[in-house]
C-alpha cells in the first residue's frame, strides 16, 4: 500500500501526519474537525499552507474532471445497464437510491455550547435545487442544531411527499439519527425517560421530531454520511449552518444567492 500523508487544519493538534491513527486521535469526537489525506508529502505541505476549503474545492474539481474523462473513455462501450440506473453514484457523491429528492442537513455551533445554526441542501434528481439556513440559537449546542436540521428536513420531506413517492434525508449526526430511529420508541415506552427516571437531553425537540417521523417514516430513507468527507451536499449544508450562525438568522429562510457550488464552498465552514 502506498504511503499517505494527512493534513489536519482543525483538531486537538494541527499539522501534517503520516498515520491514520494520529488523525483519529486528534479529530475523533470533534464536530469542527477538518482533515484530508494526500498521496505525497509535497501535496500535503502545499495544502496545509492553504486552507481546508481550498483543498476541498481543488479535490472536488479534480474528481469531476476524472469522472468526465472516464465518461468520455467509455462512451463508445456498450452496456446492458442504463447510465441512469439508480445504482449510479450521483454528482454529490452518494447513491440516488429510489428517492427523487435528497435533503442534506447539518448543524454548526461555536463554541459548544454557544451560538448555533442549521443548514439544509436539497437535491432534485441529483442536482442542487435549493439551500436553506437559519434556526439560530444564542445558547445552542451542536446536538440541538443537528436535531433542528433533522426536524426541518422532515417538515420539508412531508411537503415533497405530496408530489413524490420517496425522500432521502442525509445527516452526518449519528446522535440525531439514532435519537429518532432507534432510541425514541423505547424512551416513549418508559414515559420519555432513559429508565430509572434519568433525564433525556433535548427531549422536547426529540419528541417533536419523533412525532413527525412516525407520520412519514414509510416514505423516507434516512442515511448517515461522514462529515467533512468531500460529500458535496453535506458540505453545502455545513456552509449554510455557519451562515445562519454568523448572521444570527432565527427563522429558516431560503438562500437567495446564486447556487454556484464553487462560490458557496468558499464560504466559511464549520
Amino acid at each position: 500500500m502506498s504511503k499517505k500523508f494527512y493534513v489536519i487544519w482543525k483538531g486537538a493538534k494541527t499539522g501534517i501526519f503520516s498515520t491514520w491513527v494520529e488523525v483519529q486521535n486528534y479529530t475523533q469526537g470533534r464536530s469542527d474537525a477538518q482533515f484530508m489525506g494526500f498521496p505525497s508529502k509535497a501535496e500535503a505541505e502545499a495544502a496545509f499552507a492553504s486552507t481546508y476549503t481550498k483543498a476541498l474545492m481543488k479535490r472536488s474539481l479534480a474528481n469531476k474532471g476524472a469522472a468526465s474523462n472516464k465518461v468520455k473513455a467509455t462512451s463508445g462501450a456498450t452496456s446492458k445497464k442504463s447510465p441512469t440506473s439508480n445504482n449510479n453514484i450521483s454528482a454529490h457523491g452518494l447513491s440516488n437510491s429510489t428517492a427523487e429528492i435528497q435533503i442534506y442537513c447539518d448543524g454548526a455551533c461555536s463554541p459548544n455550547p454557544g451560538k448555533s445554526g442549521t443548514g439544509i441542501a436539497i437535491y432534485q434528481q441529483g442536482k442542487i435545487a435549493a439551500l436553506y439556513y437559519g434556526l439560530f440559537q444564542a445558547n445552542g449546542t451542536n446536538n440541538t442544531a443537528e436535531l433542528n436540521g433533522l426536524l426541518y428536513s422532515f417538515k420539508l420531506a412531508k411537503k415533497y411527499l405530496t408530489s413524490v413517492k420517496q425522500v432521502q434525508i442525509l445527516s452526518d449526526s449519528k446522535y440525531s439519527i439514532d435519537c429518532i430511529t432507534k432510541w425514541a420508541k423505547g424512551w416513549q415506552v418508559k414515559g420519555w425517560t432513559r429508565g430509572k427516571g434519568e433525564e433525556i437531553k433535548n427531549l422536547e425537540l426529540i419528541k417533536e421530531c419523533f412525532t413527525l417521523y412516525q407520520e412519514i417514516k414509510q416514505h423516507i430513507i434516512i442515511t448517515h454520511v461522514k462529515g467533512h468527507a468531500n460529500i458535496e451536499g453535506n458540505e453545502l449544508s455545513d456552509r449554510m449552518a455557519v451562515l445562519a450562525r454568523l448572521q444570527k438568522q432565527e427563522t429558516l429562510v431560503k438562500y437567495q444567492g446564486e447556487l454556484d457550488i464553487k462560490t458557496i464552498l468558499a464560504m466559511e465552514s464549520g
